[in-house]
């Protein structure tokens, strides 16, 4: 089912829900597709769109607050590898047969003196705002679209450009350096966000970090404050002020240490809460209640093992306090490999039968994923 922006943002902010929402956050992982059609899946069922899965159709806001540079040169391209040099200067790989992203073998930044060479890719300039996009995105929230900006994660950055070992070390040992970063990102987003919103009415702030893992969050509370605040709070200040109602925050693993200080810097809302790190979305609303609302949580691998097992995840996760608000139904992360077809149809079925939805109508399509 489609659903307009007014009826999203009304169940992520608590307010009048009609019904759950059940869908799917990124699809199958990489060699799942062949798997499922050598077991009968339709092309309807690898794409998706057969679920008939809930989803928002979303819009991009015109402002470009991240890495601007040249494109990348591409250096080897087969049928197993992608390697090219990025504008900061990397060799980025990608295993085409097991993943979509590509990966840093090195990083550009060691020092202040590293920074400098490569901080204008990440300085303001007017190009960076695109003012026909701007017009589309009024034009599409206009028929239901939700508006969304994105901007650099306070992590997110210091990764990408000097690996994860320097930069969490930089918070502690390069503090001059980190200041001067994230000072330049956050001008960047200002200077990007401040005359659209303006002219657009945003609806929701997105930021990437990714900064934890099994284990737990690769910084903590100390640096969320100190690091990661300014940036979210000048930005997500001046957006609510003008109407925006949602900043949600993309991290993989266990992030439970620093919830609280991500709350006051504005956050509320995060995603894919996954299981197998120790998220639990049951808990969490019981802790924080209308502050955090979130999505995902039901845990991927369970679809990997039987139907009774399945059905204890949902009995679970579809718990009441989250049915009324706050909450988009979903596994954590792509289906995993090894899932069968028969189960996952089973997962989505037990699913929409427990949150009260009428069965799948062949009739009905929902979004279908860009195909991989």
């Amino acid at each position: 089912m489609r659903w307009n922006r007014q009826q999203y943002l009304d169940l992520m902010t608590f307010g009048h829900a009609e019904r759950p929402m059940f869908t799917e956050l990124f699809g199958p992982l990489v060699g799942l597709d062949a798997e499922w059609r050598a077991q009968g899946a339709t092309e309807a069922e690898i794409n998706m769109s057969a679920f008939d899965w809930d989803y928002v159709p979303y819009v991009f806001c015109g402002g470009y607050t991240g890495l601007r540079g040249p494109a990348p040169v591409l250096l080897e391209d087969t049928p197993e590898i992608r390697r090219e040099r990025d504008c900061l200067g990397r060799e980025m790989l990608l295993l085409k047969k097991t993943a979509t992203i590509p990966l840093p073998q090195n990083f550009p930044v060691q020092t202040m003196d590293d920074w400098l060479k490569v901080k204008p890719f990440f300085t303001f300039t007017p190009d960076r705002i695109k003012w026909d996009e701007v017009e589309k995105a009024r034009q599409a929230q206009a028929e239901g679209s939700l508006v969304v900006a994105h901007i650099p994660g306070a992590f997110d950055i210091p990764r990408e450009l000097m690996g994860e070992e320097v930069a969490c070390l930089a918070y502690y040992e390069q503090p001059e350096l980190m200041a001067d970063i994230l000072g330049t990102i956050t001008d960047t987003c200002m200077r990007v966000l401040d005359p659209i919103s303006e002219k657009l009415h945003i609806d929701q702030l997105m930021v990437h970090e990714d900064f934890a893992g099994k284990s737990g969050p690769m910084v903590g509370p100390v640096q969320v404050r100190e690091c990661f605040q300014p940036l979210y709070r000048k930005v997500w200040d001046l957006l609510q002020s003008r109407g925006a109602r949602l900043f949600e925050q993309d991290t993989d693993g266990n992030i439970n240490p620093v919830i609280p200080a991500l709350l006051d810097a504005g956050l509320n809302s995060i995603y894919p809460m996954e299981p197998a790190a120790g998220m639990d979305i049951v808990e969490l609303r019981r802790i924080y209640g209308k502050r955090l609302a979130m999505r995902g949580g039901i845990d991927k691998h369970i679809i990997r093992q039987d139907r009774a097992a399945i059905r204890r995840e949902l009995e679970y996760k579809l718990h009441p306090s989250l049915r009324s608000g706050g909450c988009v139904f979903s596994l954590d992360h792509r289906i995993p490999n090894g899932t069968p077809i028969e189960n996952y149809r089973y997962y989505v079925a037990l699913g929409r039968e427990m949150l009260g939805l009428p069965p799948l109508d062949p009739a009905k399509t929902g979004w279908a994923r860009m195909a991989m």
